[in-house]
């Protein structure tokens, strides 16, 4: 596990004190129910600013290595590498006599949008990945690790000993968060990087063909495949800021991940009523698959206007909803 360092009033590394996780904890000598006072370096005119941005960056690193370095995260990030392998593997199986495989519009069957064209360019089978994970795997891998953000430290016992001073609430929510959204980006990668990969050992490469008709090279080719995955990762931080306020909710870790994986499949099955269709504008899974507009020639902004301005507003809402239901949360463990 990681330790962070706690800066003295000097800007050194002073004393580390490990909580029962391993990690670091100021003030652990500090017993339950008793109200931290201000440490050194923390007066007016002390230099108590760089004190609390060296914790604030020292937490940070310490959820980043955390959440990386846990074996449940790199499992699921192999799994998520692994499917656009047998994608690429079942198109390959199934053109190698020569035919062709359907999918990919409203006219080309069933199958992920873009599998049609994986045979033709090899950089499709990153678009087809993304189109693949998205509704399913991706969210379900942000649910858990959301999910687990903070209700997993309380079931661990090891809650009180990162709120201790100078760490604060507030400080640990937007922690916990921004480490979730650096998974949201590495998971989103790791999808892309593995499909370029498959793609350029199974198929060939050379220019694209958009949406639209039109040709462009290889290389633009390329930065609009980068620029679809960060659009993807973007479309992820609702579900992570509704993991995150779940997280808060309960004392258990498997209840909370349980609880937002089920969301994100209520929400997913509402999204496919078309009675329903009055609330589908507004259930953030609605735009997700905006991101093929990035396709188009010219780009189709409409919609990826829309998918990211929900997903603020998700963001927003739930963050909110987080910071509240945290900040007057009985810490028992």
């Amino acid at each position: 596990m990681s330790r962070a360092e706690v800066a003295g009033p000097d800007g050194r590394a002073g004393a580390e004190t490990d909580g029962p996780d391993g990690r670091a904890a100021a003030g652990a000598g500090t017993g339950p129910g008793t109200r931290p006072g201000p440490g050194p370096g923390t007066g007016p005119g002390s230099g108590g600013r760089p004190v609390r941005l060296a914790w604030t960056f020292g937490l940070l690193r310490s959820e980043l290595s955390l959440t990386f370095r846990r074996w449940r995260t790199l499992a699921l990030l192999a799994v998520l590498a692994a499917v656009p392998v047998l994608v690429g593997v079942a198109v390959r199986i199934e053109t190698s006599d020569g035919g062709s495989v359907g999918g990919g519009g409203p006219d080309g069957g069933g199958g992920p949008a873009f599998i049609a064209q994986v045979t033709n360019n090899g950089l499709f089978l990153v678009f087809t990945a993304l189109a693949a994970t998205l509704p399913f795997f991706l969210p379900m891998a942000i649910g858990v690790v959301s999910g687990d953000a903070i209700a997993g430290e309380a079931s661990a016992g090891t809650l009180r000993y990162l709120l201790v001073a100078p760490a604060g609430r507030t400080r640990l929510l937007l922690a916990k968060y921004a480490s979730t959204l650096a998974f949201c980006l590495v998971a989103t990668l790791v999808v892309a990087t593995s499909a370029l990969a498959v793609g350029a050992l199974l198929f060939p490469l050379g220019e694209v063909t958009t949406i639209s008709g039109t040709r462009i090279g290889f290389t633009d080719g390329l930065l609009r495949a980068l620029l679809i995955a960060l659009v993807v990762a973007a479309s992820l931080i609702g579900v992570a800021a509704l993991g995150l306020f779940v997280s808060t909710l309960t004392s258990s870790g498997i209840a909370a991940m349980a609880t937002t994986v089920g969301l994100l499949i209520t929400v997913q099955i509402v999204d496919q009523i078309p009675q329903l269709h009055a609330v589908h504008p507004y259930l953030f899974s609605h735009y997700w698959l905006s991101f093929a507009d990035l396709m188009r020639e010219p780009v189709y902004w409409d919609d990826l206007v829309k998918n990211l301005g929900l997903q603020a507003l998700y963001a927003g809402v739930f963050g909110s909803a987080a910071w509240a239901r945290f900040g007057a949360k009985d810490i028992a463990s």
